[in-house]
């Protein structure tokens, strides 16, 4: 099962006694922080867990799946991430 926001709201509330609402504006303002970071081109390093990094993406040629047609890609920009030695050893149960 998949970890909501939701969840993470819960979690918060429960592990540290905090009101619902406490709860959901410390997710909220996490959240909020990373996007803002992300939005201007800063990687964001969460130490034991991983970093979150803006990728450039050039223009590429791509192909309508469907018509089979060609098509150019235009630039963009994605987030990815890449799992520190301790998340993936955790996930590995190493």
């Amino acid at each position: 099962m998949a970890l909501t926001k939701k969840g993470i709201v819960e979690q918060i509330q429960a592990q540290l006694d905090l009101p619902k609402n406490k709860s959901l504006e410390t997710a909220e303002f996490l959240l909020e922080l990373i996007k803002d970071h992300l939005e201007v081109g800063d990687d964001v390093f969460v130490s034991g867990f991983g970093k979150f990094c803006v990728t450039e993406k050039k223009v590429r040629k791509g192909r309508n799946p469907v018509t089979e047609d060609e098509l150019m890609l235009k630039p963009r920009r994605v987030v990815t991430f890449k799992s520190f030695g301790q998340l993936r050893d955790k996930v590995n149960k190493k």
